[in-house]
């Protein structure tokens, strides 16, 4: 992968590829760690998912030193996560692409839930995980009552929400234990797991069904069930979810309607999203 620095590549001129983009900056303006920074996080992508230093110090151009030196940075910032070998960027690598993601995978996501919402004619929602919570990215509404004032952007604990337990559960269990533990997991309704062994229980459930349900746990009334979704390198970077009144929501329509429904979305996005 080319670097935007170094010796006389980095003083060499190039053709503008796009506003802003490919213009050859004097020594004086030039940032070479910020470049590197980059470079090392690009060297992550499609079916590269985990690498070792050495493997992203090949990838981005740099020396094993330099590269070890911007992974430990990111793993310092939360950026990425290592078991002393691999390295794996977390979520928290969305807020650097905030624009680019608002204009593709909610754009990807959106048709598709759409229909979903139209078929069930319930309101159903796409969500992100960040940290201790699910932040929402796309949403169709069905004007009932329950889910009233969310849309993109908004924001819920991950413990208590199955859009948060659905991503939870596809991660390392310690990690997701990590996660609960620093959590403030508040009792909103009486129903609400809060005690982490309890939701450690409940995520090993989710990952064997391959779903996860509430029921009145986020508010009284309200049932939600969601599906992680994942891209065409079978990694978890989203969760779908539908959520109803009660009264709308018995244990065969779940069952029949609404959990075929979300597993045909579930295989029609991993087919789509990079």
């Amino acid at each position: 992968m080319g670097t935007a620095y170094g010796d006389g590549a980095a003083k060499a001129e190039r053709m503008e590829t796009g506003p802003g983009e490919g213009r050859t900056l004097r020594d004086v303006d030039r940032m070479g760690g910020f470049a590197k920074g980059l470079s090392v996080i690009e060297s992550f992508g499609k079916g590269r998912n985990r690498l070792t230093i050495a493997e992203v110090a090949r990838l981005s151009g740099l020396d094993r030193a330099s590269a070890r030196r911007c992974l430990l940075t990111l793993v310092e910032a939360g950026y990425a996560t290592t078991d002393d070998r691999y390295f794996e960027l977390t979520p928290r690598i969305l807020r650097l692409g905030h624009s680019y993601l608002s204009a593709s995978l909610p754009r990807l996501i959106q048709p598709s839930l759409d229909q979903l919402s139209n078929r069930l004619r319930e309101s159903c929602s796409a969500a992100v995980l960040d940290g201790k919570d699910v932040i929402y990215i796309a949403r169709s509404s069905q004007h009932h009552i329950m889910g009233a004032g969310l849309h993109a952007g908004s924001r819920l604990p991950a413990y208590c929400s199955t859009l948060g337990r659905a991503m939870l559960a596809a991660l390392p269990p310690e990690q997701a234990r990590e996660i609960l533990e620093t959590s403030d997991r508040a009792k909103l309704t009486e129903k609400t797991l809060t005690d982490v062994d309890a939701l450690m229980a409940e995520l090993a459930r989710i990952r064997e069904a391959g779903y996860a349900y509430i029921d009145q746990e986020l508010e009284i009334g309200s049932r939600s069930i969601a599906v992680p979704i994942r891209n065409l390198s079978n990694r978890t970077v989203a969760a779908v979810n539908v959520g109803l009144h009660v009264s709308r929501g018995s244990s065969e329509r779940i069952q029949d309607e609404i959990l075929p429904a979300l597993f045909d979305l579930q295989t029609l996005l991993g087919e789509i999203l990079p």
